[in-house]
């Protein structure tokens, strides 16, 4: 059985290649998570260390599903900086592995991100999606609202351009 833990910057370090592995079978398997295939090793390196960089800045949670030493899923909770945006917090690449996708894991992760805002004190949730995805109905089942769809948005693994939709959730205390 998997569990969800916080990732500490050294521990990040110590399942590189778990979580290099994890972020190329996202964009191998044509999620919209920023990069279109292939995505080499060096590349998704140099992505973790930016996300290890952040998290050990004080403003980005890393979460991720873990069983028997390897992980799974992850997801990431950017905090807003600004002075007037302390209330919110983003979303950031959810990633399930395919081999272990089915099993409630993106629904745990999201839950748990959810906790994580309410302790940091973030009370409104945001994040972006390609319409029609399968992440899009697991956030519409958790609650999450479409603020609005941008079309042309982002380049995808087919080399189209496709749409991005808003969604946000306000989270009770």
């Amino acid at each position: 059985m998997y569990e969800i833990r916080t990732v500490a910057p050294e521990q990040l370090d110590e399942h590189a290649a778990s979580f290099v592995t994890l972020l190329q079978d996202a964009v191998d398997s044509g999620a919209s998570v920023g990069f279109v295939p292939p995505l080499d090793d060096d590349a998704a390196r140099r992505y973790w260390a930016g996300v290890r960089a952040a998290i050990g800045g004080g403003n980005r949670i890393l979460l991720a599903a873990v069983e028997e030493g390897a992980v799974l899923g992850s997801v990431q909770l950017d905090l807003a900086a600004m002075p007037n945006a302390g209330h919110r917090a983003e979303v950031m690449k959810l990633m399930v592995h395919r081999a272990a996708r089915r099993r409630g894991i993106g629904r745990a992760l999201m839950r748990a991100l959810e906790d994580a805002a309410r302790r940091a004190g973030r009370r409104l949730i945001v994040l972006d999606t390609r319409p029609g995805d399968s992440a899009e109905q697991l956030y519409a089942a958790l609650g999450y609202a479409r603020g609005g769809v941008i079309p042309r948005y982002a380049l995808s693994a087919a080399g189209t351009l496709d749409a991005t939709v808003y969604m946000y959730r306000e989270l009770d205390p």
